[in-house]
This record gives structure tokens, sequence and C-alpha cells, in this order.
């Protein structure tokens, strides 16, 4: 069984971005980070995302409305930023607050600014092999994963538990692309799937993102198939300080041992899911430039 260290993929991401930046004529690329209220996730993760800029050389312009703001006010906010030159790439940190549609939010984002991949435009450019759009960054973090660990999935199958518009429908689009690194036989799994062990002992690759924690057990996997693990989920824990232990969907002590490669949680898709968002900033900037 080998280890997919996330960690240090990502890290040479970033290093590569750094370099690639360092060559850019002008003003460095800038993203726009948005965070409604004092969520602790929220803030860890938009830290992350600041730290990573500031390793690069990308401008984050730090946006932190409070948990009050309204519908209105937050596309005032989002409008703003669509309207400013200086302005690359913008993300609207989630979870939202409840009173505030999410999805609406993400498609106020002008669609050559959303660096989350989440916008109508960039998903449908994604089922159309359209390089010039965002593809959500989770989804573009696990092929990358699988590219530099040289997992081949040509002729493959692969089986994604999950069909969410931010892992599991874009994994399974790029992983049947006409390219390089794709060409994949996909099934997609749900909560409604009938004989689901049946279907996941088949996958050449599972990839897991079905937002249960260790629901993929040794009996659900093939030897020697690669398992993507995608979930983060908080399982109580009273002998740790902070009350809970990270875990992903899959049982990693049982099915590890089974598999040829695959991912931990954490230090495994995670790390990706930041990296790519500075690759799709580093594009948003290049991109922008060009068309004007």
């Amino acid at each position: 069984m080998e280890l997919i260290d996330g960690n240090q993929i990502a890290q040479d991401i970033i290093d590569e971005l750094k370099r690639e930046v360092a060559s850019l004529p002008g003003r460095k690329p800038c993203i726009a980070l948005v965070r409604v209220g004092e969520d602790p996730a929220s803030v860890s993760y938009v830290k992350k995302k600041e730290k990573a800029c500031a390793d690069i050389g990308i401008t984050s312009r730090l946006i932190f409305p409070p948990v009050t703001i309204t519908q209105d006010e937050l596309f005032a906010v989002v409008d703003g930023l669509n309207a400013d030159p200086d302005v690359d790439g913008i993300l609207v940190q989630s979870p939202l607050p409840k009173h505030l549609n999410e999805v609406a939010v993400f498609r106020r984002i002008a669609a050559h600014k959303d660096v989350d991949g989440f916008h109508t435009l960039n998903l449908g450019k994604l089922a159309q092999e359209d390089d010039t759009g965002f593809v959500a960054c989770t989804p573009a973090g696990i092929m990358e994963l699988l590219r530099r660990s040289r997992v081949e999935l040509a002729g493959r199958h692969v089986v994604v538990l999950g069909r969410s518009l931010i892992v599991g429908k874009p994994a399974a689009l790029l992983a049947l692309q006409r390219r390089p690194w794709a060409n994949a036989t996909v099934t997609v799994c749900h909560s409604q799937t009938a004989h689901l062990p049946a279907l996941t002992r088949q996958a050449d690759i599972l990839i897991a993102a079905i937002g249960k924690a260790e629901f993929v057990t040794a009996d659900m996997v093939k030897p020697g198939a690669v398992i993507i693990d995608v979930g983060v989920n908080r399982v109580p824990d009273a002998s740790r300080k902070s009350g809970y232990r990270l875990t992903g969907d899959v049982h990693f002590p049982t099915v590890a041992p089974l598999a040829s490669k695959i991912t931990p949680v954490p230090g495994g898709v995670g790390p990706m899911t930041v990296a790519m968002l500075m690759q799709n900033t580093v594009k948003a900037c290049k991109q922008n430039r060009n068309a004007r």
C-alpha cells in the first residue's frame, strides 16, 4: 500500500506557482476572500488560503462582512468586486449563514472571476471540455493527485460516491474527459443507489465523497484499488484535547491494507483544494489580462 501524500504534492504546486507568479510582469494576481461571520471552520479555511497567497506572491484582499449581512448587501459586495479590474478571482467562503442563498451568491460572481468553479457557465464549460473555464478546486485536486501519483485512468473503472456539484459531478466529468490521465469508465453512486457494495467492489479507482464518517468499509473495496478519500468528518473523541478526531469517508484501518494507493485524512485531498484555488487565481489573472 502506498500513501498518497497530498501535503507534498500541494507544496510542489505551490512552489511551481511561486516561480510562475514571480515571472509575471506588472501587478501580481489578486483574489478577494469573502468570509461572512466568524464560523471557526471558515476562519481556519480562509487563513490557510491567505497563507498560500502570501507564500506564492498572490495578493489577497480580505473582506469580512458581519453575519447579519442581507442577501442584497452581499450581492453588492460581490458586484463591487466583479467591477474591480484589480481583482482577478473572488471566493465566497462556504457555508454561508442559513438566511443567505448560497447558490445565488455563487452565481452572482462573474464567471471569469469564479475561481471556485461553481458558476453555471464554468460547469457548462467543464461538460464541454473547454479549458477556458474554471474547475471546482476539490475535484481538480483529485485529478492532479492521481496524475502526479501516476495512476492511469484510461479504460479503468472509476466509481464516485457522491453526486454533489462541489465534488461528485465535476469529478465524474473530469474522469470521463477525452484527454491524457482521463478516459475512464465512470459510475456515480449516491444515497438511492441499489446494491452499493457490489458496485464499489468493481472500482479500480474509488472516490469517496459521500460525507459520512468511515462509510466505506473493507467489504466494499476490491483488493488493489486506488482509494481517494474526500471526506472530512469530526468524530467525538474524549481522549483528545479538541474533543474530536478527524476522519474521512473511508474506514482507513481496514481499507488501507487492501488498497494499492490511498489518501489519508488529513493530509490527502484537503491541501490540494487550496493549491488548486491558487492555480485558478493565477489562470484568471492571465486570462483577464489577455481579454483587455
